[in-house]
């Protein structure tokens, strides 16, 4: 074959390549779509999309579905919710939801909130048919010192206007068990709040709790009650326990010094006997010395001998008649 009888094959080729990369790029069946809805959007605008890096679909779907809802928001702003990063078709729905309930929400609201990172179809879903958030065992010590423990179910329901700075869940469960806590200790005993449980969501529900959050409280219902320990008899045997440490510990240190004391005491005794001992020692010298200088005579030294027998006799009767006596006994 000629290049001449080639070149319609190579035309038909490339209209065919042109054809397939336009349809590629512009989302023909999306612009169809949008225009058998009613949405009146042009190719341009698609395009423009296209180069701005939007993904047509994530935009156009979102429109179509508020137009037939009958939703007043146009592509500027699901192009620019989009672009921020938030999520449109969640967006849009939320809306549908809100005015389905009679709701007022504008686009510029539920997209705040949307990026703020909360679910806001959620929350117009909460605002309709509120949730129940239910609290663990939160545990109070009445006044005769009975813990009572407390598990409470909150009917909460979303505060649209709130949402954008609110609280969460775990601010509001923070704050009724604070609440349960306080009027448990208020109680002069447990067995009024077992009585009357219903004093415990009364005077939480009364304080406001839900102020600074997310939610608005409709009720606070208790579901379960327990009886504790007795935490007033623990501390009391704890606090007796730990003042008999103390006087052990005292006692102990009595008793050391004592023992000091004791051991001081011998240890002057035996230093006052070692310098008798030492005196002693020096006793003979000195009659010796008197003899030799005519101080002292003969007889003087043979009665002080006298007087030494004399009393060893006497303190040896004395310790034959103590040790009788012990035998006697």
């Amino acid at each position: 074959m000629t290049i001449q009888e080639l070149m319609p094959i190579i035309i038909i080729g490339i209209i065919i390549i042109v054809v397939a990369v336009l349809f590629t790029f512009i989302p023909v069946m999306l612009w169809i779509s949008a225009l058998a809805a009613g949405v009146k959007i042009s190719i341009l605008t698609l395009i423009g999309m296209r180069l701005r890096r939007v993904i047509p679909s994530r935009v156009i779907n979102p429109l179509i579905k508020a137009h037939k809802a009958g939703v007043n928001v146009d592509t500027n702003q699901l192009e620019s919710h989009y672009l921020a990063g938030g999520n449109v078709d969640r967006v849009v729905n939320a809306l549908i939801a809100a005015q389905r309930a009679n709701i007022e929400l504008s686009f510029e609201r539920a997209a705040a909130i949307d990026l703020a990172g909360r679910d806001v179809l959620e929350a117009v879903q909460m605002s309709v048919n509120p949730k129940v958030i239910e609290t663990p065992f939160i545990a109070g010590v009445a006044m005769d010192g009975i813990e009572v423990k407390a598990k409470a179910r909150i009917t909460v329901r979303a505060n649209i206007d709130r949402l954008v700075g609110g609280a969460g869940e775990e601010t509001v469960i923070a704050r009724v068990g604070e609440g349960i806590v306080s009027t448990i200790g208020s109680s002069q005993n447990h067995s009024k709040v077992l009585e009357n449980p219903d004093m415990i969501s009364q005077n939480v529900l009364g304080k406001g709790l839900d102020a600074g959050t997310a939610f608005e409280i409709l009720s606070i219902d208790i579901a379960d009650i327990d009886i504790g320990k007795n935490i007033g008899a623990i501390l009391q045997t704890d606090q007796a326990e730990a003042d008999k440490n103390i006087a052990q510990a005292k006692a102990e240190e009595r008793r050391a010094m004592a023992i000091a004391q004791e051991q001081e005491m011998r240890a002057r005794v035996q230093e006052m006997q070692a310098k008798v001992v030492e005196a002693e020692a020096e006793v003979p010298q000195a009659l010796a010395e008197a003899l030799r200088s005519g101080k002292m005579g003969v007889m003087d030294y043979m009665n002080y001998q006298n007087i030494n027998a004399d009393t060893d006799m006497r303190q040896t009767l004395g310790d034959m008649s103590e040790d009788k006596d012990k035998d006697d006994q």
